[in-house]
């Protein structure tokens, strides 16, 4: 009975064998997909919402130039604006004002990788 006993345990071990490998390549890719998303998307939320950030405090920032920009030229110029339609140039400068500015902050953004590159 030992050499039955021994014969079905290496039976045993061979048949596990390739149970075990592909056991082993399951958790090395599922370990590779966890390296490959999750470290790159954790650094990507930490840059979009810097950049989310960033881009409501120069939207609120530029809002507020554009209005003070409007009230100067309301209240130092306003007896030049007179009339009907003259009214509405204050307002003009204000839009002219803050395509300006928009277009020099367009004109700034520069593209740069998620990824951590070597100098």
């Amino acid at each position: 009975m030992a050499k039955s006993d021994a014969k079905l345990e290496t039976q045993r071990d061979k048949k596990s064998e390739p149970a075990g490998q592909v056991a082993q390549v399951v958790d090395l890719v599922k370990q590779y997909a966890r390296q490959e998303t999750l470290g790159p998307l954790k650094g990507a939320g930490r840059w979009i919402g810097f950049g989310v950030a960033g881009a409501l405090l120069i939207g609120l920032a530029t809002a507020f130039l554009v209005l003070g920009v409007l009230r100067l030229v309301q209240t130092e110029y306003a007896p030049t604006f007179h009339g009907r339609w003259m009214s509405l140039v204050p307002y003009l400068i204000a839009l002219v004002f803050s395509l300006v500015v928009a277009g020099i902050a367009a004109s700034r953004i520069g593209k740069k990788s998620l990824q951590k590159e070597k100098r």
